[in-house]
C-alpha cells in the first residue's frame, strides 16, 4: 500500500460517514417544498374558500357565524370576538397569529367543525371529492397524507401547524365544477398550466363572474394566474404570487369560452359594453389594486390603466390587506 493511499482511504471513508449521517439525520427532518408557504391575511371584504375555512373554525371555536366564503360583518365581529377570546389584537384581520390560533391540531377519528373546514381545503386546493362531513375518516386520512407527500413535509397523516399553514396557503384552480359562470382559456406559451391563484383571488374573481353571468352576458374567461405553486412564469413579468389575472374581453356574441382564444379591442366582436360591466363587477367584489388594459375610453372613465401589450386582455391585480409584497397590500 503506498503512502498516498492511507490518506485517500482515510478520506473516502470519512465521505461514507458523512453520507451515512446525513441519511440518517436527513430521515428524521421534515422537509419543506414550499418555503414560500404563508398564513394569507383575510380580513373584510376577503372571500374564497380560505374565508370558508376561517368560518368553518370559528363556528369550531364556538362562535356563530355564517360559511358562506364571503368575508362580511358577521365574519368580522365573529373574528375580533375571537381574537378577544385568546388575548389577540381584535383588529379583525386574520394573520399569521390568528390564523395560528384558529388552525387546531386534527387526526383520524376526530368529528368537528374544523375538520370540515380541513375537507373542504383538500377538495378545492386538490381536486378531491371527499364528504365536507366533519368525520376525520380514512378517506380524509389518506388525502391529508396524500398532501403532505405533494407538500414535501411529514406524512404522519396528522394535521397541526406545518399541515395548515401550506393546505392554507396553496393555490387553487380557478374553473371549479360549481364555478359555472366562469371558465379557463389556454394561453399561447403556458397552456393550461398556469390557471392557479390564491383562494382569495379566485374567490373575488369567481364573485364577479357570477354577476356578469347572472346579467346574462356569458361566463368570463380567465388566462393566465400563477402556475400552482407561483414563481417565476414565461411571458409575464408578474404573476408569481397568485393574485394576478389575465382576463378575456368579454364579446358581443358572449362566447368568451367556445370564440375566438385572442380577440383584442380593435376586433369586431369586442364588447366595450360588456367589458365596462366585467371591470365594474371586479371592482365592487373588491380587493382590487389595479386594472390594466389599453381601451382610452375605460381609461378615460378611470376603470383601467394603460399598460405596454394589454390591447387583448385585462390584467387584473388583486391584494390583500397585508402581504409582504407591497405591490400587493391593499
Amino acid at each position: 500500500m503506498s503512502r498516498s493511499a492511507v490518506p485517500m482511504m482515510a478520506v473516502r471513508g470519512g465521505v461514507l460517514l458523512v453520507v451515512a449521517w446525513l441519511l440518517l439525520v436527513g430521515g428524521s427532518l421534515t422537509a419543506q417544498a414550499f418555503p414560500q408557504a404563508a398564513w394569507p391575511t383575510q380580513s373584510k371584504g376577503s372571500r374564497g374558500a380560505d374565508v370558508e375555512a376561517i368560518q368553518q373554525l370559528l363556528v369550531h371555536a364556538g362562535q356563530t357565524v355564517a360559511v358562506d366564503g364571503d368575508f362580511g360583518s358577521g365574519t368580522d365581529a365573529a373574528v375580533r370576538a375571537f381574537q378577544t377570546a385568546r388575548g389577540l389584537g381584535a383588529d379583525g384581520r386574520v394573520g399569521p397569529n390568528t390564523w395560528g390560533a384558529l388552525a387546531v391540531s386534527l387526526r383520524q377519528g376526530d368529528n368537528n367543525n374544523a375538520v370540515r373546514a380541513l375537507q373542504r381545503q383538500l377538495n378545492v386546493k386538490r381536486g378531491l371529492g371527499l364528504s365536507v362531513d366533519g368525520s376525520f375518516g380514512p378517506g380524509t386520512y389518506a388525502a391529508v397524507v396524500d398532501f403532505q407527500r405533494h407538500a414535501g413535509i411529514e406524512d404522519n397523516g396528522e394535521v397541526g401547524p406545518i399541515t395548515w399553514r401550506n393546505l392554507i396557503w396553496h393555490y387553487q384552480l380557478v374553473d371549479r365544477p360549481e364555478a359555472a359562470a366562469i371558465c379557463t382559456k389556454a394561453s399561447d406559451v403556458n397552456g393550461d398550466s398556469a390557471h392557479w391563484g390564491t383562494a382569495a383571488a379566485v374567490g373575488q374573481l369567481t364573485a364577479a363572474a357570477g354577476r356578469v353571468y347572472s346579467s346574462g352576458l356569458g361566463p368570463v374567461a380567465a388566462r393566465d394566474l400563477s402556475f400552482e405553486h407561483g414563481g417565476n412564469i414565461p411571458d409575464h413579468a408578474s404573476h408569481e404570487v397568485g393574485l394576478d389575472a389575465d382576463v378575456q374581453l368579454m364579446r358581443n356574441d358572449h362566447a368568451q369560452c367556445t370564440g375566438t382564444s385572442r380577440i383584442s379591442r380593435f376586433d369586431a366582436q369586442y364588447s366595450r359594453t360588456a367589458t365596462r360591466e366585467l371591470i365594474q363587477a371586479i371592482r365592487a367584489t373588491g380587493r382590487v389594486k389595479v386594472i390594466f388594459f389599453n381601451d382610452p375610453v375605460l381609461i378615460g372613465e378611470g376603470l383601467v390603466q394603460s399598460q405596454d401589450n394589454h390591447d387583448d386582455h385585462l390584467h387584473v391585480r388583486y391584494c390583500e390587506s397585508v402581504h409582504p409584497n407591497s405591490s400587493y397590500s391593499c
